[in-house]
């Protein structure tokens, strides 16, 4: 952790969060992540003992604690009232990159997988149905791969591997696209009269999709620079 040896709450709160990996490990946080492996799978591209390093940081600093879980061997990193309160500062943080530091999805950016875990982070399990819904993604344009959502009520799955039940719904979309829609800068139900996203299987689940997802928490932000 760098120290900046300066009487300054800037300088202060900038040597617990300025770090690399930390706010978006805190954005993970706050967005419902708990254990370990759920934290990294949100942060493509970070190694193992980095994050340890970082959470244990942010543990010391009072962000993080650190609970048992489910299971006598589960461990749980949770926010603590300090953690709960940089959701605004996370927030405006991602506005000024809309505004200021945002604009189309670089190749390198692409990954269906993490696309897929933000949507699922994005589920509004309150408005599932009771029996489990498996809708299969086909992306294609860069990186194109096979990934399925998983949703029940009590949980939603991504799973990089063909889950063991049929699809209820297939959509075929460019990475590239659903990027675009999952951040508010194209409609969803648009982008489908067009043809941009192809939707085959049970015709309510195909209307019911788009409104148990709730979009990025950047979208509306996006919409307005649009």
């Amino acid at each position: 952790m760098a120290e900046y040896h300066q009487y300054c709450p800037i300088a202060r709160a900038s040597e617990i969060l300025a770090d690399r990996w930390t706010p978006l490990i805190v954005r993970e946080l706050l967005m419902g992540s708990r254990r370990f492996n759920e934290i990294r799978r949100g942060l493509p591209g970070i190694s193992r003992s980095l994050l340890v390093s970082r959470l244990r940081q942010l543990e010391d600093d009072g962000v993080v604690e650190r609970s048992s879980g489910r299971g006598s061997t589960a461990t749980e990193y949770v926010l603590t009232e300090a953690g709960d309160a940089l959701k605004d500062v996370i927030e405006h943080l991602g506005v000024w990159g809309v505004r200021w530091a945002f604009g189309e999805p670089r190749e390198d950016e692409l990954d269906p997988a993490f696309l897929l875990w933000k949507i699922h982070q994005r589920i509004d399990r309150s408005k599932l149905p009771p029996r489990r819904v498996v809708v299969q993604f086909d992306f294609c344009g860069p990186k194109a791969r096979r990934l399925w959502l998983v949703l029940e009520p009590r949980e939603v799955s991504v799973c990089l591997k063909h889950p063991g039940f049929d699809p209820d719904l297939i959509l075929r979309v460019d990475t590239f696209l659903l990027y675009r829609v999952f951040l508010g800068y194209v409609d969803y139900d648009v982008a489908v009269r067009h043809g941009k996203i192809v939707v085959e299987g049970s015709r309510d689940i195909a209307r019911a999709l788009p409104r148990w997802i709730m979009w990025s928490s950047m979208a509306r932000f996006a919409k307005e620079r649009c």
